[in-house]
């Protein structure tokens, strides 16, 4: 086909040589010939003259056909070419995963920007894109520095307008502007810049050895799975001492975790106009938004973050997010099958798994009762039961839209003093209680 064209493209452009030739020499005559010194009017010279000025005419119109030809040729050579550049843009995107990077006023972005550079296999596949809010100068120095070194992307978010917000409210004003550079750093990765998939990291995690391997291996799952809406990297029980050496286990989960988060393009899409003006996270863990939908996480945690300043006045680094494990081994992800993730395989499994194994009661646990049984139960049966035992072993007590932390068909996993143990609801659990919040 596109030979085709050329050819056509060839035989135009000799026709139009010979025309603009034939236009030239008319031209030239007619010159010559008006610009003589004029002798006395006679018949002869009047007809001469209304002959050369039907030629004027004639010629007038031929070089406006010609300027429409070529006028259409080009616009079909332009069609082309555009159709052409698109077709390749998005078949260039195809399998890219880009790396969003939420950045505002850290200049320590530099450590998580070396970070993903160090273990990125390849920069034509993550392309690390930085969207800055806040409009912190140093900090968009430090970025700029990686611009020209990396080839990195650098965004600036351009609503840097307050939030007026009511007394009550007003504390909350950080969580306002983050969800409003989410939605805009969001927007230019699936709307303007059109990825097919993004992977979502914020200015203070470091990343593991095998964090670009565990995403690339997902991907084709999320894909394909109707019933996944995000992979995560992160384990909200992953606390030293309460994961275990099984670096390559992943779970299916019900909670969206964050952290280190994948989403396709269609989610962005169908989330983005209703997004809201604060508390996105916990926005997208509501049943309105999240449809009965999960999402894969890893058992120890692929992204550990070292941001002790934030919104939340580094009260929830202190307390919980500076024990979370942190991977150090590469997993082959590519190379090992995880279909077992698939939700018609992994839910029979689970549940068997999870409901033959022996009950003991809290306190039986942290005794050490029944040493033989690597993996024990202890169960729950309402909001206030639930946060009893998680406050015995250790694990996270808070609920979001219902749903415990790392939870999956309400059975929270995680292991205590070596063994394994699973919370879980009745084996009659029938869907999660939204008043448990």
């Amino acid at each position: 086909m596109s030979r085709l064209i050329s050819l056509r493209f060839k035989k135009i452009h000799l026709v139009l040589l010979f025309g603009c030739v034939f236009l030239v020499w008319n031209f030239i005559t007619f010159y010559t010939l008006s610009s003589k010194p004029r002798p006395m009017n006679t018949d002869k010279e009047i007809q001469l003259v209304n002959q050369l000025q039907a030629l004027e005419k004639a010629m007038s119109k031929q070089a406006e056909d010609n300027r429409k030809i070529l006028s259409g040729l080009q616009h079909l050579k332009d069609t082309n070419s555009t159709n052409s550049n698109m077709n390749l843009t998005n078949s260039n995107k195809e399998g890219v995963l880009p790396i969003l990077m939420i950045a505002c006023d850290r200049t320590s972005v530099s450590r998580a920007l070396d970070k993903l550079l160090e273990y990125r296999p390849s920069a034509s596949k993550f392309p690390i894109i930085v969207s800055q809010d806040c409009g912190h100068a140093e900090t968009a120095e430090v970025i700029h520095k990686y611009v020209v070194s990396h080839n990195i992307t650098h965004l600036k978010q351009p609503d840097l307008s307050n939030i007026n917000l009511a007394w009550p409210q007003k504390k909350f004003v950080g969580y306002y502007k983050i969800s409003r550079h989410y939605k805009w750093a969001l927007d230019q990765i699936f709307v303007t810049m059109k990825y097919m998939a993004a992977i979502i990291v914020e200015d203070d995690l470091d990343v593991s050895p095998d964090f670009f391997e565990y995403f690339s291996a997902t991907y084709p799952i999320l894909q394909s799975d109707p019933n996944l809406w995000c992979v995560s990297a992160w384990n909200d029980n992953g606390k030293e001492g309460m994961v275990s050496d099984e670096a390559e286990l992943l779970y299916r989960t019900d909670f969206f975790p964050g952290l280190g988060w994948m989403i396709e393009r269609k989610l962005w899409l169908e989330l983005r106009n209703t997004w809201p003006e604060a508390f996105w996270d916990d926005w997208m863990r509501h049943p309105a938004q999240r449809k009965g939908r999960e999402c894969i996480r890893p058992e120890i945690c692929r992204t550990s973050t070292f941001g002790r300043k934030g919104v939340s006045k580094g009260l929830y680094f202190d307390k919980h997010l500076k024990y979370i494990k942190l991977n150090t081994v590469f997993v082959p992800f590519t190379k090992i099958d995880l279909s077992y993730l698939e939700k018609n395989k992994y839910d029979a499994t689970f549940t068997k798994m999870v409901y033959s194994a022996p009950l003991l009661s809290p306190e039986e646990v942290r005794n050490g009762a029944q040493p033989t049984s690597s993996v024990v139960r202890v169960e729950y049966t309402t909001k206030d039961s639930f946060k009893r035992i998680a406050a015995l072993l250790g694990i996270m007590d808070d609920f979001k839209a219902g749903v415990p932390r790392a939870a999956y068909r309400g059975v929270v996993s995680f292991m205590f003093r070596g063994r394994r143990v699973f919370l879980t609801p009745p084996s009659s659990w029938s869907g999660y209680d939204t008043s448990w919040t």
